[in-house]
């Protein structure tokens, strides 16, 4: 039942995973589940790249150097992390935006249409026991460095993907109740 897919998901990190590549068609089936996103206007803004084998490395050197470039004090334990977390992974997704050309809706709208995308594809891989995280690093808007954007393209993260061994603990959240206001 999908309220318990969403009640479910949770953010599984690189440290999590056990190293073992995420299955092609998986990865198929979590893009084509952010396809189905809602998007106002018909624009489907959402664009993704499938890091998978070499390039995941040279996603690490490259934020790795970005990093030690862009940062007056960079950590040791940063540069590293950078380097290995893309390794760790059986899959990184870049997720991307494609501003519509004609910006005939806010461009809030269009990354909202992402991040349900992305929500979707977070909800795909629960079903299919897949551990992911959306990281947003402040290093992504050096990405046109990396990728090939498109003009009015832009990267908003990575969605990390992997399989993992351990008990992922079950959730908490607050009261709908005390977030809610009902008008009459």
């Amino acid at each position: 039942m999908v309220f318990d897919l969403i009640k479910d998901r949770r953010s599984v990190f690189p440290a999590q995973y056990n190293g073992k590549p995420v299955r092609k068609e998986h990865i198929e089936q979590v893009l084509e589940a952010a396809n189905w996103a809602p998007t106002h206007k018909k624009t489907e803004p959402w664009r993704f790249k499938v890091l998978q084998g070499g390039a995941k490395e040279r996603l690490g050197l490259f934020l790795a150097e970005k990093y030690q470039e862009v940062e007056a004090r960079p950590k040791a334990f940063k540069i590293k992390k950078l380097k290995e977390n893309p390794m760790r992974a059986g899959a990184i997704i870049a997720i991307c935006m494609q501003r519509d050309p004609m910006e005939s809706l806010p461009e809030w709208e269009e990354i909202a249409a992402v991040a349900m995308a992305v929500q979707n594809m977070w909800l795909c891989c629960t079903e299919l026991g897949i551990g992911c995280y959306w990281s947003s690093p402040g290093l992504i808007v050096y990405m046109d460095g990396f990728f090939d954007l498109h003009a009015g393209e832009r990267c908003l993260g990575f969605f990390y993907m992997g399989h993992y061994e351990e008990e992922i603990p079950a959730g908490d959240r607050t009261s709908i109740a005390e977030k809610t206001v009902w008008l009459d």
